[in-house]
């Protein structure tokens, strides 16, 4: 009889608590309220018990099953205080929603013009006699030099990973690598300065 007005003032706190309390504690006080009830209600029933030794082991059983569920609500509260404060504390982060893969066209430099350039001269100048293998000399240097402009950069030409990234906030990023980044559409990444890393 004793611990009635106890167990009520535990509710009665329980229930001001939760009014204060966010979702998760809020879920916490009805699962510690249902925990109390119930163990009220073993209690009572344990009191029925004639046999003093079968009261105290029914007692406590009932304790027992009390600490677990006041544990487990314990247990829920925190896993999900810990899952909201690592959505919340990662504010750079998103989901990858495109990987493609492109060629960046190479650099020329003045080598890949005069090597065809002279090779180009060389040909032309075996072509046609008189007036027309000067026309030929040049047209072939000419020819020569874009031909080996063009060989040089498709020589040169590298290829260039572009990862569309969907930030949770909305936002969006695009980050180019000249090697595989190692990610794939779907995967969860987290920005880190001016490139990103999968999480």
């Amino acid at each position: 009889m004793t611990k009635r007005p106890y167990l009520a003032a535990l509710l009665l706190a329980s229930v001001m608590g939760a009014a204060h309390a966010g979702p998760q504690q809020q879920q916490y006080a009805a699962d510690s309220r249902e925990a109390a009830s119930r163990y009220a209600d073993d209690r009572a029933m344990c009191a029925d018990e004639r046999n003093q030794g079968q009261r105290m082991k029914c007692l406590r059983a009932a304790k027992q099953e009390n600490t677990v569920a006041l544990a487990q609500a314990k247990s829920r509260m925190s896993g999900h205080q810990q899952r909201s404060n690592t959505a919340s504390s990662c504010i750079d982060c998103g989901r990858v929603t495109a990987v493609n893969v492109s060629e960046k066209r190479g650099e020329s430099n003045a080598l890949g013009v005069v090597a065809g350039g002279a090779a180009g001269a060389l040909l032309g100048h075996q072509v046609g006699g008189g007036h027309g293998k000067d026309l030929a000399t040049i047209a072939g240097a000419v020819g020569g030099a874009y031909a080996g402009k063009k060989l040089q950069e498709s020589h040169n030409a590298t290829k260039v990973w572009t990862v569309e990234v969907q930030y949770d906030n909305g936002q969006r990023g695009s980050f180019n690598y000249d090697a595989d980044p190692g990610v794939q559409s779907g995967d969860r990444v987290q920005k880190a300065g001016q490139a990103i890393k999968r999480i």
